[in-house]
């Protein structure tokens, strides 16, 4: 992404950039196989940039280039969404869009060939057994760190919020775990996976994260997990907090709603704001109850802990975020999303009601895969 100046008012708005992770499926079996390397062999030149493996064999990630408005990420994730299911079609596969795998037929995940992934196999072993999720990251065009770090404080509160709008992980290796986001449950038992620490400082951050990678717990200190982070690579804001949707309006929407939270906060952070101090462990909780519950639950408000009713916190975020939808010309986009959620739920209900009406889970598989092919 190319570098430009902070964001510091409602008049820059700046450009933001999604990745989505993947299962590839045997249409027939309905479980994840091991044969990323085979799907981007044939990839067409056009999105072959665009598309890379995944910590998993059974995964793939497909990227879009800087976006300025819902319509232009909408038309670069359809591109990169087709072609990749054009390659895996291709070879007899297709992509599916959940947080977790509904059915597999393996014990243990094939691990992908990079170093970084032999490593995290090394140290975190026998946690990585099950460990196949798929998630969407946004960035959003931060290019100072320590801006891009208060950004993150101020971002803190809102984390669950975003977890009840984009759950879908449902069912989880052929069991209904009775959760609308197992995909933050399986994450939670790793030491630096989930909400981020508050960071005082870009040094104090920096300090935390090599202490952290010395004690083992984190494989390097340039390249921390947490759901926020500064890009270790593009001068970006990260945010990993949310489960893959299989509705392309879905990730368009979330999308923006995030490069709309980003802009909002970054008034206060690039005004000196260091963003409010929470309870990493009130934070965590929120996150637990988020997963659970879903939109048709309740989500703790993490700067009080009270229960909020999931649709009203929504309706929260989203007015505290009005302006800069407005400023970026995404209000369309987010307000059929919202009236989405209220007809439906999030994905996690939508994998809820496929499994009540199929009867089964191949079912819940064979919805999944047709939802994720619609561009």
């Amino acid at each position: 992404m190319a570098v430009g100046d902070a964001v510091v008012s409602l008049s820059d708005v700046p450009t933001m950039g999604v990745e989505e992770e993947f299962f590839l499926i045997d249409p027939v079996t309905r479980t994840p196989q091991p044969r990323a390397a085979d799907v981007i062999a044939a990839v067409g030149h056009e999105a072959a940039d665009l598309v890379s493996g995944e910590f998993t064999r059974h995964q793939i990630e497909v990227r879009t280039p800087p976006c300025g408005d819902a319509d232009q990420l909408r038309a670069e994730l359809a591109r990169v969404r087709a072609a990749t299911n054009t390659a895996a079609a291709s070879v007899g596969l297709r992509l599916c869009a959940a947080g977790t795998p509904v059915l597999t037929d393996r014990r243990a995940v094939e691990v992908g060939d990079h170093p970084r992934y032999r490593a995290g196999t090394a140290q975190y072993r026998a946690m990585l057994d099950d460990f196949a999720l798929c998630s969407m990251h946004v960035h959003v065009h931060i290019p100072d760190r320590e801006l891009a770090l208060r950004v993150g404080n101020h971002l803190r509160p809102w984390l669950p919020t975003l977890l009840v709008l984009s759950a879908n992980s449902r069912f989880c290796r052929g069991a209904d775990t009775g959760y609308s986001d197992w995909r933050a449950v399986v994450r939670s038992r790793f030491p630096c996976l989930g909400p981020p620490p508050y960071a005082s400082s870009l040094r104090q951050y920096e300090e935390l994260s090599a202490a952290i990678t010395e004690s083992g717990a984190m494989l390097k200190a340039d390249l921390p997990f947490w759901d926020v982070r500064p890009n270790p690579v593009w001068p970006t804001v990260e945010i990993r907090t949310m489960d893959v949707a299989a509705d392309l309006d879905d990730t368009v929407a979330l999308g923006t709603i995030v490069r709309a939270l980003v802009t909002t906060v970054a008034r206060a952070a690039g005004a000196g704001d260091p963003g409010p101090m929470l309870s990493s462990e009130l934070l965590r909780a929120a996150y637990w109850r988020a997963a659970r519950d879903g939109w048709s639950g309740c989500v703790p408000d993490a700067a009080t802990g009270r229960l909020v009713p999931s649709p009203e916190q929504a309706a929260r975020l989203i007015d505290h975020i009005e302006a800069a939808l407005v400023a970026g010309g995404d209000t369309e986009a987010v307000s059929a999303f919202m009236d989405r959620l209220s007809a439906r739920g999030n994905g996690a209900d939508l994998q809820r009601a496929s499994a009540s009406r199929h009867g089964d889970l191949t079912g819940v598989v064979d919805d999944l895969l047709d939802l994720t092919a619609r561009t």
